[in-house]
């Protein structure tokens, strides 16, 4: 079947298949948060991002497999409502930004700054560090050579806009130019966006709105 991205709490995961990594998106409530689920295809090693809620269908999802890590993309508590959870049963080491870490239940294992890889087995995913939603609020990018790029960008990017920013045009301005410079100035537009709640988008879709983002500031 044909992945949409389309996906509800209590409904199935949507599963994309790419030649070298399997990504699963599943709905997870009460907060409708978007949890994702990748699988390397060579190893069968798996990552988790954003253990947000339902640790038991997470579980489910995960089902027997390994996982390596647990990604949190930010400190907002319904991203990682089952964190403690997921980990403790996987064994997972637990990855975050710094300057988020210590907001979230349980120690973090490992800590990532922009640039810094995070395997999926024999692949990778590039941190990027993005500023203004939170302080330490990261995105993650599969660059998947001829099978595109995947970005999973937690709360900074959304069909639409960037992530809340509060209102403070200080923490809009650093979030507008980070995704700016470190996403749109750099990616294609094919790159497909993983957001971590709602409907997926692709850069081509929203790069046409990125001047109207930021003369309204939000």
């Amino acid at each position: 079947m044909t992945y949409t991205g389309d996906v509800q709490v209590g409904g199935p995961a949507d599963v994309r298949e790419l030649p070298k990594l399997t990504i699963y998106k599943l709905a997870v409530g009460p907060y409708d948060n978007d949890a994702y689920l990748l699988r390397c295809a060579e190893t069968g090693d798996g990552v988790l991002i954003d253990a947000a809620a339902e640790a038991d269908r997470l579980l489910a999802l995960i089902a027997d497999e390994p996982i390596s890590s647990i990604v949190t993309t930010h400190r907002h508590g319904d991203h990682w409502q089952a964190l403690e959870q997921v980990a403790k049963v996987t064994g997972a080491q637990v990855v975050a930004h710094p300057l988020d870490a210590p907001a979230l239940p349980v120690p973090v294992d490992r800590e990532v700054a922009d640039g810094d890889r995070i395997a999926v087995g024999v692949v990778t995913l590039e941190v990027i560090h993005l500023r203004g939603h939170t302080p330490g609020s990261i995105a993650l990018l599969y660059d998947g050579g001829g099978a595109g790029q995947h970005l999973f960008t937690g709360d900074s990017l959304f069909p639409g806009g960037v992530g809340n920013t509060e209102g403070d045009p200080i923490r809009f301005e650093q979030l507008y130019t980070d995704v700016s410079e470190r996403i749109f100035d750099r990616l294609p537009d094919e790159t497909w966006v993983y957001p971590g709640h709602g409907k997926d988008t692709t850069l081509g879709a929203e790069r046409p709105s990125l001047p109207e983002w930021k003369a309204r500031g939000w």
